[in-house]
């Protein structure tokens, strides 16, 4: 098949696959639809519908646009039938059923931000920084029955430095997804819809990538400076990980960190001890200091914890838990 005859249905949502699905439209593919969520609500009074990142450059750039409410409603399914694509593309989307996934003569390949089979599940970024590894990159395959398992078609390595956050890793994996999707297509052509593809292998240490919710973003400050420090730079900047400060009274309130030095510096105090150190402010963990550097209190702006101290007084009676 030649590239022109090719068509192509994209399905994706958030900023990440809009990386992705503009490498399509500018490498002159035939991108004949795209699949996105229904727009939400959001304000105060939740009476304003916002469309998806993906869905907002879609419209800009003349493409058909479809928002099921269930992957499996009839309707959607002739409509998707209607468009006759030869393949899908999936970029951070949510599971397909079998109907949807199998359509196209030439299948339907995610990209994945990790290196299968380590990291499935729906947040694989934050969670290769929160384990503290120092190389990720972009996977991709072919869907099947289950979620991130099918046969993988290509990879693409990237680095990650210690010093890096999800927002650095974020930004790095999405142009590289887009670049690995552009490689993949090529190979599907070329082969006329059959690429080489190897089966993932399941090792016993598989590593997974659930969905983030608040509770997961508490920090547990019994764990060493080390592995403290990867949850932190893990959230940030979004959604951030949070603790709870507790005052001399006893009052509680929210503080997401956003960013801390490691001090390398030894601690035998209770976890969560606080201690001034000129301008800085340092937390025990469990094994040593941890220098906070960017912070947020409840109802006030992140900020560096030079200007956090300037509001702050006796800060040594506080503690956090």
């Amino acid at each position: 098949m030649k590239k022109e005859d090719l068509r192509i249905v994209f399905m994706g949502t958030p900023e990440f696959a809009v990386e992705t699905l503009k490498a399509l439209v500018e490498n002159d593919y035939n991108v004949v639809a795209v699949v996105t969520q229904p727009d939400k609500p959001v304000g105060r009074h939740q009476t304003e519908m916002q469309p998806s990142a993906v869905k907002q450059y879609a419209l800009e750039h003349g493409l058909p646009v479809l928002q099921p409410e269930k992957m499996k409603d009839p309707q959607f399914v002739e409509q998707l039938r209607a468009y006759h694509a030869n393949l899908q593309v999936v970029v951070a989307f949510r599971m397909l059923p079998e109907v949807v996934w199998a359509m196209p003569e030439y299948g339907t390949f995610n990209v994945h931000a990790a290196l299968l089979p380590q990291y499935r599940g729906a947040a694989p970024i934050n969670w290769a920084v929160i384990n503290g590894e120092t190389q990720t990159g972009v996977t991709t395959f072919f869907l099947d029955h289950d979620i991130d398992t099918g046969r993988i078609i290509m990879k693409k390595l990237f680095d990650i430095p210690d010093d890096a956050d999800v927002e650095y890793v974020y930004e790095g994996l999405m142009h590289l997804g887009a670049e690995i999707c552009l490689e993949t297509i090529k190979m599907i052509i070329i082969t006329d819809g059959h690429p080489e593809s190897m089966p993932q292998e399941n090792y016993n240490d598989l590593k997974p990538a659930p969905k983030i919710f608040k509770e997961t973003c508490e920090i547990n400050w019994k764990q060493s400076a080390k592995q403290v420090y990867d949850f932190v730079r893990g959230l940030s900047p979004y959604p951030g990980a949070w603790t709870t400060l507790v005052s001399p009274e006893g009052k509680e309130t929210v503080l997401k960190i956003y960013k801390t030095t490691k001090t390398g510096q030894d601690c035998r105090v209770e976890t969560g001890s606080l201690r001034m150190e000129g301008k800085q402010l340092q937390v025990a963990a469990g094994d040593q200091w941890l220098q906070l550097e960017e912070l947020q209190l409840a109802g006030k702006k992140r900020m560096p914890v030079r200007d956090f101290l300037n509001g702050m007084k006796d800060l040594e009676l506080y503690h956090i838990k």
